[in-house]
C-alpha cells in the first residue's frame, strides 16, 4: 500500500446487519454489542433499521424493537464511540432526524440512489444545523458512470456533507472500479471520501484496501460480516489488516476479535457466507437487502430465487422498490406455467 494514513472506521452491524436477522434486534443485543464496540474504541457505530430511520414497515420489514429505543440504549452505553444513524429521504424525514439528534446521536448518513443526490439537500442541511457529523451516502454506485458519480457527490458536498461515500450496495464493484471512483472523487471534492462495501463477490476487503490506496479515509465494516447479503468488510479483519499495514485506526484488535466471537456470533441465524443467492446479488448487481425478500418470494411461488435476483438486476431495480419483488416473482411463475402449458 503506497500511502499510509489514519482511517476512520464506521461499524454498521447494528444497522446493515439488521437486514441479515430480519430486523429482529433486541435492546439487550444492541446494548451488549455497542458497549463492546465502545470498549474496542470503534469511532462510529451506526444504529437504525436496515433501511434507515423509519424503515420499519411491511414493505421493508418490521422491526422487533422500535429503532429509537435501540438508538437511545446504544447512546447510553457508549463513552468513546459516537452513535450514527442512516436516513433515506422518502423513508425517513426531518422529524425522525430531529428525534434521533435529541437522543444524542453524533452522526447522520443521508443515503440516496447514486443518481438522486438532489433529494438529500434539506436532510444534509438539517443534519449540519443539528451539529452532527454529516455524511452523503451514494448507494448502488456501480450503476452510474464515474462522471455521473462525481456530479452527484459534488451536489452532496454543496449541501454541506463532511464526507461523501462510494457505496457498493450490491457488492458488484471490482477493485479497479473502486479505485477509479475514489480517485475521481478525491480529485473533485474538498471533503473526505469514504467507501462502504459488500462481500457478495468476496471482494469487500480487497475493495476497501483499493479505496484506501486511492485516498478514502472513511471505511465501513460489519463485525463478523453481519450485514445484508454476504455482509460487509469484516471489521475485526479490517482492523487487523490495517494494523499489519501500519495504518492507524485506534481500534483494539483483540477486543474486536473477542466481541465478534463471543457477542456477535451468537446473534447470527447462520454464519455469514457467500452462498449461491448472495453470489448472485454481486454477479447481477442487485441491492444486498433484497436477498431475504427474494428468498421468501421464491418459496411462496415455488421458484429458484436466483431467477428472481437476476431479473431484478436486468430491470435495474433499486432500493425502495422491494414491493416489486413479489410482483416479479408472480410474473415469473405465471410465465413458467404458461410455457409449461404450451409444451
Amino acid at each position: 500500500m503506497s500511502t499510509m494514513r489514519d482511517i476512520i472506521v464506521t461499524e454498521v452491524a447494528l444497522r446493515d446487519g439488521s437486514h441479515a436477522i430480519s430486523h429482529q434486534y433486541t435492546t439487550d443485543q444492541v446494548v451488549r454489542v455497542a458497549k463492546a464496540l465502545d470498549q474496542a474504541n470503534i469511532p462510529y457505530i451506526e444504529v437504525s433499521h436496515g433501511d434507515g430511520l423509519a424503515g420499519s414497515s411491511l414493505q421493508y420489514g418490521l422491526s422487533r424493537t422500535h429503532e429509537m429505543e435501540l438508538i437511545e440504549a446504544a447512546v447510553s452505553v457508549c463513552s468513546r464511540s459516537k452513535i450514527g444513524v442512516l436516513l433515506l429521504p422518502g423513508i425517513g424525514t426531518i422529524k425522525h432526524l430531529n428525534e434521533a439528534a435529541k437522543l444524542g446521536v453524533g452522526m447522520a448518513r443521508i443515503a440516496t440512489h447514486v443518481t438522486e443526490a438532489d433529494v438529500s439537500a434539506q436532510h444534509i442541511a438539517r443534519s449540519k444545523e443539528l451539529g452532527l457529523v454529516t455524511v452523503g451516502f451514494l448507494m448502488m454506485s456501480h450503476m452510474a458512470p464515474v462522471g455521473k458519480l462525481v456530479e452527484q457527490a459534488k451536489l452532496m458536498e454543496s449541501y454541506g456533507a463532511d464526507t461523501v461515500y462510494v457505496v457498493d450496495s450490491a457488492g458488484a464493484l471490482l477493485p479497479y472500479e473502486v479505485k477509479e471512483r475514489i480517485e475521481a472523487l478525491k480529485e473533485s471534492l474538498h471533503v473526505n471520501v469514504g467507501f462502504h462495501g459488500h462481500n457478495n463477490l468476496s471482494l469487500a476487503m480487497a475493495n476497501s484496501l483499493a479505496a484506501i490506496e486511492a485516498g478514502a479515509t472513511w471505511i465501513d465494516g460489519s463485525v463478523r460480516c453481519l450485514g445484508a447479503g454476504a455482509g460487509n468488510t469484516q471489521t475485526e479483519v479490517l482492523a487487523a489488516v490495517l494494523d499489519r499495514l501500519g495504518i492507524q485506526t485506534g481500534i483494539d484488535v483483540y477486543k474486536m476479535m473477542d466481541l465478534a466471537e463471543e457477542i456477535v456470533a451468537p446473534i447470527l441465524n447462520a454464519p455469514q457466507e457467500i452462498n449461491r443467492d448472495s453470489l448472485v446479488l454481486g454477479y447481477a448487481g442487485v441491492y444486498s437487502s433484497f436477498l431475504l425478500h427474494a428468498q421468501r418470494a421464491a418459496k411462496r411461488f415455488g421458484l429458484d430465487s436466483r431467477d428472481i435476483l437476476v431479473e431484478l438486476g436486468q430491470r435495474k431495480v433499486v432500493g425502495g422498490q422491494e414491493d416489486m419483488i413479489v410482483d416479479l416473482a408472480a410474473e415469473i411463475a405465471r410465465r413458467a406455467a404458461h410455457n409449461e402449458a404450451l409444451a
